[in-house]
């Protein structure tokens, strides 16, 4: 079922119309109590202000970015966006619907990610009605819907990817934000198509790993800050180490048989790579004392 354009129109044409015929029922009114009149006279007056009731009843106003879904005895007749004071057949019953754009954040769920750890994550959706009948009529509440589906959406989509990236280049949920936003925005679209919901964002507000694990994770992660920093600090020692040698070779200070060069890359690296300040030793005796 697709939105159609419902009959209505302006309203104040119709206000004038109103108050005519309101008029005219007290003139029958005036004319039933003069003398020599039938009495039938005033019973057109009634009948007048009875319609005039009933014309009332077609009277609504519609708010911008509003639609009403009107409706013929359980009929769909059409949904009216046209904003201001509009009048329609007051035997239609109307339906307000809202057509702001609108945002909800899911609860923090916990699902399993690619690898199988317990993660918490939560998304942001931004989205809003497009058509009306669909949002309607083909489902039951469209507001839950758009909730329990999201959610829905959100919990598949944390099982296709792992929390941290890995080395054979797959996203992951932590390091790939737009593509992993995207992946979510599409995968509740699919969901939602069917209540004429468009979805025009959806963003992840809240991921880290469940309690039970955060502990572990962190260690792992700091293990692997350390492994990274210590790599980076080898190589510059051992780059630092190969230009003294260099230098010391180049300009002749001094000659040192490979030994010695062994001892002195050995003191060297322990100077560079320790984490903590080494101790000057002076050497008193000769070279090889």
């Amino acid at each position: 079922m697709n939105e159609r354009t419902g009959f209505s129109v302006s309203g104040i044409p119709f206000v004038i119309v109103w108050l005519l015929l309101a008029l005219s029922g007290f003139v029958f009114y005036l004319l039933a109590g003069q003398a020599g009149m039938p009495p039938w006279i005033g019973g057109i007056g009634i009948a007048i202000h009875a319609l005039d009731i009933w014309f009332l009843k077609g009277f609504f106003q519609v708010a911008p970015n509003e639609g009403q879904v009107m409706q013929l005895f359980g009929k769909y007749a059409g949904t009216v966006r046209e904003e201001g004071l509009r009048w329609t057949n007051p035997f239609y019953t109307r339906r307000r619907i809202s057509l702001r754009v609108r945002n909800f954040e899911s609860n923090k769920l916990k699902v399993n990610d690619f690898d199988g750890n317990p993660i918490e994550i939560a998304a942001v959706v931004v989205w809003q009605v497009v058509d009306t009948a669909e949002a309607v009529f083909c489902v039951d509440n469209y507001e839950n819907f758009v909730q329990i589906q999201s959610e829905s959406a959100l919990r598949q989509m944390a099982q296709s990817y792992p929390y941290d990236g890995r080395d054979d280049g797959k996203p992951s949920l932590r390091s790939h934000g737009e593509e992993i936003n995207n992946h979510l925005r599409d995968e509740i679209q699919a969901r939602l198509g069917k209540a004429g919901v468009q979805v025009t964002e959806s963003r992840i507000s809240h991921l880290a790993y469940a309690q039970e694990i955060a502990q572990v994770m962190l260690q792992r992660q700091q293990a692997s800050a350390i492994i990274a920093a210590r790599e980076r600090i080898v190589e510059g020692a051992v780059g630092m180490v190969a230009m003294a040698l260099d230098k010391l070779r180049t300009q002749g200070v001094v000659d040192l048989d490979e030994e010695r060069k062994a001892a002195m890359v050995s003191n060297l690296l322990v100077v560079l790579c320790g984490d903590r300040s080494t101790q000057p030793v002076v050497n008193a005796g000769t070279l090889h004392n």
